[in-house]
């Protein structure tokens, strides 16, 4: 075994390197471990590239809009959080909208959500959307028949609108086993560093199961066009549904070319 001390640990400036270096000096050599270094790595790469890719867009005056929807435990703030990892903060926005107001019920649907759209060298991350009125509102009856089906006969034009005007517009569903849900909402009760996680839907998220699949699915077939497409990510593993995400977004952002 290699000799380890403390000028070893100076050279560490990154998280994984501290694996990195325990690997090269036989200190681990579990599989897992070694996995872990992997993902590590690849992540590094790739928060890297969102860096470079954020400043093309600033270069490039560019607006990106980024959608994640998904299944209650799906991963969307994990997921979210480590693509603004390393991101310039002054060119970048995460958009989780609260509960609407009494006033914002008066207003048309999409309106306070326009608000929240990308400005020029901007990108917005959308953790939850206008797609609530989709799937969460007629599955728990916060919205009328008549308000959803207006709403997908809406959003499809607005969306290209959007798009036509020089949004770059990216979709994401995050979607997980029944099997994985349940062990993570299980978790979270657990865990009282992950009871901020907790929603009050949450707890239906099981029971409402096939009602959430009959919606869902109606919303991926009637929403997904080929100017605005979904891109579904199956999220059982974390990890690599992270990875995925990002690297959709750097290769489906046109003229952004990726350094490796």
């Amino acid at each position: 075994m290699a000799e380890f001390d403390l000028n070893d640990l100076e050279k560490i400036s990154r998280s994984e390197e501290i694996i990195d270096l325990l690997v090269s000096k036989g200190i681990i050599k579990e599989k897992k471990f070694l996995k872990q270094l992997d993902y590590e790595k690849e992540l590094n790469q790739l928060q890297y590239e969102m860096l470079r890719l954020q400043e093309f867009l600033i270069t490039n005056k560019k607006k990106l809009l980024i959608i994640y929807e998904g299944r209650d435990a799906a991963g969307k703030g994990g997921t979210i959080s480590r693509t603004i990892a390393k991101l310039n903060p002054k060119h970048f926005r995460v958009t989780a909208l609260p509960k609407p107001t009494e006033i914002e019920t008066q207003q048309w649907y999409f309106q306070r959500y326009i608000q929240q759209l990308p400005k020029q060298e901007e990108i917005v991350f959308f953790d939850r959307s206008w797609y609530n009125r989709a799937v969460v509102e007629p599955v728990f009856g916060f919205c009328t028949p008549e308000q959803h089906e207006s709403f997908m006969s809406q959003v499809n034009l607005l969306e290209h609108l959007l798009i036509d005007d020089g949004v770059i517009l990216i979709k994401f569903f995050l979607n997980i086993s029944k099997e994985e849900q349940a062990s993570r909402l299980a978790d979270r009760q657990e865990d009282e560093m992950k009871q901020y996680k907790i929603g009050g839907l949450d707890k239906l998220a099981q029971e409402k199961w096939d009602d959430y699949t009959k919606y869902i699915d109606k919303m991926l077939k009637e929403t997904s066009t080929e100017k605005s497409p979904w891109i579904e990510i199956k999220t059982d593993d974390k990890k690599e549904a992270r990875l995925e995400t990002m690297k959709y977004i750097l290769n489906h952002v046109s003229g952004f070319k990726k350094s490796k």
